[in-house]
């Protein structure tokens, strides 16, 4: 609730108060409006200790967990300005000889009846107080962890978005420093891809999303850039499968499949036996499918490079990324030969 549309609750709900001696004594040519400003006294007193507790007593002893003084304060209160309400209703139906006012003394069983009558309409006051306090200061609390949440989750979206492997980039830049002695024009073509990958991450990936074009050139640059450092036995096939349309209005989180990549290049590949990696993006308007098969080859348990953390990130990226939205498939085949990892989202 906005700071002005609270403040015309609680001016609402004051009028009402104050409108309730009419309400209950009815409007008479004989109340005057002394008479009825005399009467007003009973909600203003309910008043005055209402904003006593919801400005100051809560804020200051409530909130700061010191109830023992906020209780005995309120005690103290409530009971001296209940006796004053009763005391002063007194004085104002002798005064104006109202019709209401009883027609006999009153018993001290009765006065003590009204006092508690007018303590409870008082404690009432407090109870009130203090519960949209609460209620402000939960909403409060709410507001703030949810965007330190959030914040938090900005935050380990975008270190994991940095996460593509240094040794990448360093390999990328010896083979094509290898490359200008041998083959000058595949250099210069390399370093065009890797200029267009290093935009990607650097710009594109402040982006919360990107068009599913620019992704996949991302992604076909960075398979190609990965293919350079491979042996000659390794098979790498990079397709997409889109609809004919084309995909501009697919929008995907930035190298949301980048871990994905990397891992299979990682994991999947050899330095003495036959490797392959396939990947496969198919997509339309209802999503968009990343599929990646690579030869298995376990690690040694010396190795501790395996799959584990990878996929722990990946599935971190995903939560933050789309919660509730994602498929996610992967494991070894039953031969053992090969491991497969299917992601299918929704933009």
């Amino acid at each position: 609730m906005s700071k002005q549309a609270a403040i015309l609750l609680h001016a609402a709900i004051w009028v009402v108060l104050f409108l309730m001696p009419l309400t209950f004594f009815g409007y008479t040519p004989n109340m005057s409006i002394k008479h009825f400003v005399m009467l007003s006294v009973s909600p203003l007193i309910t008043m005055l200790v209402f904003y006593a507790n919801y400005l100051w007593l809560i804020p200051r002893y409530f909130m700061r967990r010191e109830r023992q003084k906020f209780w005995m304060v309120n005690a103290v209160l409530v009971v001296v300005m209940g006796v004053a309400i009763h005391y002063w209703m007194d004085f104002i139906h002798t005064m104006f000889e109202d019709e209401m006012a009883p027609d006999h003394d009153l018993t001290p069983i009765e006065v003590l009846s009204f006092v508690l009558h007018d303590i409870l309409q008082l404690a009432a006051a407090v109870f009130v107080a203090t519960t949209i306090q609460m209620a402000v200061r939960w909403q409060h609390l709410e507001t703030a962890r949810r965007e330190a949440e959030a914040a938090r989750a900005e935050a380990e979206l975008k270190n994991l978005r940095w996460q593509l492997n240094p040794h990448f980039l360093l390999n990328t830049l010896n083979n094509i420093y290898a490359l200008t002695s041998i083959d000058p024009q595949r250099a210069q073509e390399t370093i065009q891809e890797f200029s267009e990958v290093m935009r990607h991450v650097l710009y594109d990936n402040q982006k919360r999303r990107v068009p599913l074009d620019e992704e996949l050139q991302f992604l076909g640059n960075y398979v190609k850039l990965m293919r350079i450092r491979l042996p000659r036995q390794v098979e790498v096939t990079y397709e997409t499968k889109l609809p004919r349309q084309g995909t501009a209005k697919i929008e995907v989180a930035p190298m949301i499949f980048a871990s994905l990549v990397e891992n299979a290049f990682k994991h999947g590949v050899s330095p003495t036996l036959d490797s392959y990696i396939h990947i496969e993006i198919t997509a339309d308007e209802r999503f968009v499918r990343c599929d990646i098969r690579n030869s298995n080859h376990p690690k040694s348990e010396a190795d501790h490079s395996g799959h584990g953390i990878g996929l722990r990130q990946m599935q971190h990226h995903l939560d933050i990324e789309y919660p509730g939205k994602y498929q996610w498939n992967y494991g070894v085949s039953n031969d053992g030969g090969e491991y497969y990892s299917t992601i299918t989202i929704k933009p």
